[in-house]
């Protein structure tokens, strides 16, 4: 293997793009030879960015699985309900699998990809880019330190916000559990897995309580249209899209979420895309079904609990933490950490550099380089522990997510069964 990792991608969409943005920047760690992307627009401006060679751009994967290992690693950064063909066929390869997450969407499809990728002998990192961030490190490493003692329990908050929401799960590619899967599989599935991984523990039970609460017909507005651009209420509208990605448009702002929405930025296009595509609906006339609120409790293998919300009714803001232990507690909003401790009485603020917002146009603070880095150092070395979310724990966190929905729907407490 040369000492620049080689690398294929697998979807040239927003997630592979980003990735992908990472060997350009440190084309002496890794550079991309090979893309699949059925959007021609999205393959022809990946290719041109890559200068990649003629024919090395093409619509389907199963082309450059047809030619064999042609990188030392592939970008797997499908569509959700897509892993699963593509992880297997290259692990047979030989291919080192970044996959972005989620893993797959069921229990079968998550099981049969950590045993191909075990049996093939390669690397396989799934994209919980929450696992790589510096404020994690430092987070894991208080806990880990013992510092809080023993950790009793944890309340975590996903505040997911009320444009994001209405961007990516009203109106966007994950409102429709038929078509993409559940809002804890789509959004939260980070953050069960983050859980797991601070506390070095994997959960045994959960139980969860949520719905679709808001984004209803019954919520519509008085007056409202089917779509913004012809809503006689829309300049009183917190939804509308023609002030959401006007404004962006204007500022500038040429990636997500507003590279998901057109493919040429100029006034034109938007309004073609608000008038015709998914973007443009009123946010009460969509076909979504996916909860706009959840709760999520755990019990974990030391008796310790945890709890998780996820809500869309919030500003855009980092994810916040409160770890309570048996000697002191420790508050984290993605940015900082403050440490109380109990004997003392005294408490320590630690301000972290973070690499940007924790979304994805921010980079999720620096955790998608971070596992980009990772993942290459780990191809390039072969030493698999520089991956923090291999095949065995990524399993672990995608069974408490589907544990936590079968508690939700059915109203049980669910246990999780690894093996």
């Amino acid at each position: 293997m040369s000492s620049v990792v080689t690398l294929a991608v697998v979807g040239a969409g927003d997630r592979g793009t980003g990735h992908a943005r990472w060997a350009l920047a440190r084309p002496d760690r890794a550079r991309v030879v090979a893309v699949a992307e059925p959007r021609a627009v999205r393959r022809d401006r990946f290719a041109a960015d890559h200068a990649l060679d003629a024919g090395a751009a093409v619509a389907d994967w199963r082309e450059l699985a047809a030619r064999g290992r042609i990188a030392d690693a592939v970008l797997i950064c499908t569509l959700d309900r897509d892993h699963l063909e593509p992880a297997l066929a290259f692990a047979a390869l030989g291919y080192h699998i970044m996959l972005e997450k989620p893993m797959a969407l069921t229990e079968e499809e998550c099981r049969r990809i950590a045993a191909a990728v075990e049996e093939a002998g390669v690397t396989l990192a799934v994209g919980h880019v929450l696992r790589y961030t510096p404020y994690t490190r430092a987070l894991k490493q208080v806990v880990d330190s013992g510092r809080l003692g023993e950790v009793v329990s944890v309340q975590h908050l996903e505040p997911v916000g009320f444009w994001h929401q209405a961007h990516s799960f009203v109106r966007g590619n994950w409102r429709r559990e038929d078509e993409a899967t559940t809002m804890l599989m789509a959004k939260s599935c980070h953050d069960l897995d983050w859980l797991q991984y601070v506390l070095g523990q994997p959960p045994v039970r959960v139980s969860s309580f949520g719905r679709l609460s808001h984004f209803r017909p019954e919520n519509r507005p008085s007056g409202a249209a089917d779509r913004c651009l012809d809503c006689a209420v829309e300049t009183t509208c917190a939804y509308s899209a023609k002030r959401e990605y006007g404004d962006r448009l204007a500022r500038g702002e040429h990636g997500w979420p507003l590279g998901v929405v057109v493919d040429e930025f100029a006034p034109g296009a938007l309004e073609t895309a608000l008038r015709e595509g998914p973007y443009g609906r009123c946010v009460y006339a969509c076909d979504n079904d996916v909860v706009d609120h959840q709760v999520v409790a755990m019990e974990f293998a030391s008796g310790a609990t945890a709890t998780f919300t996820m809500t869309a009714f919030t500003e855009q803001a980092d994810r916040q933490t409160r770890v309570f232990g048996t000697r002191g507690e420790l508050r984290g909003d993605g940015r900082q950490l403050r440490v109380y401790d109990f004997l003392t009485r005294t408490e320590e603020l630690i301000d972290l550099a973070t690499g940007g917002s924790m979304d994805a146009a921010g980079g999720h603070g620096g955790g998608d380089a971070g596992l980009m880095a990772s993942f290459v150092a780990a191809v390039a070395t072969g030493d698999r522990t520089l991956v923090k979310s291999g095949p065995r724990e990524s399993l672990i966190s995608h069974l408490t997510v589907l544990a936590a929905e079968r508690a939700r729907l059915a109203g049980t407490v669910e246990t999780i069964r690894p093996d």
